[in-house]
């Protein structure tokens, strides 16, 4: 109880010194869009910063900005092709290779990293700011801040009793507030629930996503690498699941539904893998009885695994990573589309002027 209270009372004040503005909180005259979260992760900022991705990228410049968590560089650093996940983080890392035509940067100092990115690349229209909920030293113009449909903010506790980063009032500074994850058979009643829970905001919008998967996809993405369906894993396959993300649960649940076992290899989040987990999932993998086996991963710790050194250990093992995109419930695409796109009308008005 008393850490947990120390660490709430520490987040509550570091809070009302950038509300008494005490602490400067930078804005800026161009669109800068934060993703984030009240919880210590998993609640799905990776996918719902792609989907932002594919929908603005066809008609705007656009730049994603993370901290880099993991990684073991420092300081502002722009993503290229041979960038490592020890180089800028295994998120980053995905970006730049999913979309290889935007800006992909990390800095700890997200005023700093707007800054060098509109140096580098002065034609940047966009900056999607990944996991930036608490750092207020920037102040989005539109802030989205995510809350996983398992494990609801409202219900959560401040950390360490719980995986709350700080109160749950800070979901007033969030403009859009989505509810991640929501299951296959999410029903209107559950939402007016929710919604009542939430008690959101006149000015705040709420909308609820789920996660839609993909076929599975060989990790180091090789043309002549065996193809693996859905389909195929459904007709009596054994799996070894490797994670390293905060919340594997709900893609466990999804493959349960198609192979005849799954053994879990499980790692905390953003895991640097080293060459001893890869003997243990060689291991594991080796244990599984019958011929029609595999390893399924995340795309995220796909990114983890492209090491020298550790690809000609697991090269050969048939590993394949689930992608996932996001979709919404409803009408809320169209509204929540309505709703960026609106703000960034207003934002590039004003630019111009």
């Amino acid at each position: 109880f008393i850490p947990a209270l120390l660490f709430g009372f520490g987040a509550w004040v570091r809070n009302r010194f950038y509300d008494w503005r005490l602490l400067p909180s930078r804005e800026f005259d161009f669109p800068v869009i934060g993703i984030g979260n009240l919880t210590m992760g998993g609640s799905g900022k990776t996918p719902h910063t792609e989907y932002l991705v594919r929908m603005l990228r066809e008609r705007y410049k656009v730049a994603t900005l993370s901290r880099g968590y993991g990684r073991g560089t420092s300081g502002f650093r722009l993503a290229g092709p041979a960038s490592t996940s020890y180089d800028i983080g295994d998120e980053p890392k995905q970006y730049r290779k999913k979309f290889p035509d935007i800006t992909v940067a990390v800095d700890e100092s997200r005023a700093h990293g707007i800054k060098k990115i509109r140096q580098e690349y002065p034609d940047t229209d966009i900056v999607l700011l990944d996991d930036a909920f608490q750092h207020r030293a920037v102040k989005p113009g539109l802030n989205i801040l995510l809350t996983d449909y398992g494990k609801p903010f409202y219900e959560d506790r401040i950390f360490p009793l719980g995986r709350l980063r700080e109160s749950k009032r800070g979901m007033t500074r969030a403009d859009i507030i989505i509810v991640t994850k929501t299951p296959d058979n999410f029903t209107s009643l559950e939402r007016r629930l929710i919604t009542k829970n939430i008690k959101a905001l006149p000015h705040q919008h709420l909308y609820f996503s789920y996660i839609r998967y993909g076929e599975p996809a060989h990790f180091t993405g090789r043309k002549d690498a065996p193809r693996i369906t859905m389909d195929v894993l459904s007709s009596g396959y054994s799996a070894v699941l490797l994670t390293g993300i905060a919340n594997p649960v709900p893609l466990e649940r999804y493959l349960q539904k198609h192979v005849r076992q799954i053994v879990p290899l499980t790692f905390r989040d953003h895991h640097e893998y080293a060459l001893v987990d890869m003997y243990r999932l060689k291991d594991a993998f080796e244990k599984l009885s019958g011929p029609n086996k595999v390893i399924i991963t995340t795309e995220k710790d796909a990114m983890r695994l492209e090491k020298p050194g550790m690809l000609e250990l697991i090269g050969e093992l048939p590993i394949y990573y689930i992608p996932i995109e996001i979709a919404f419930r409803d009408s809320d695409e169209e509204e929540l589309r309505g709703q960026i796109n609106d703000f960034l009308r207003s934002k590039i008005t004003i630019k111009k002027n």
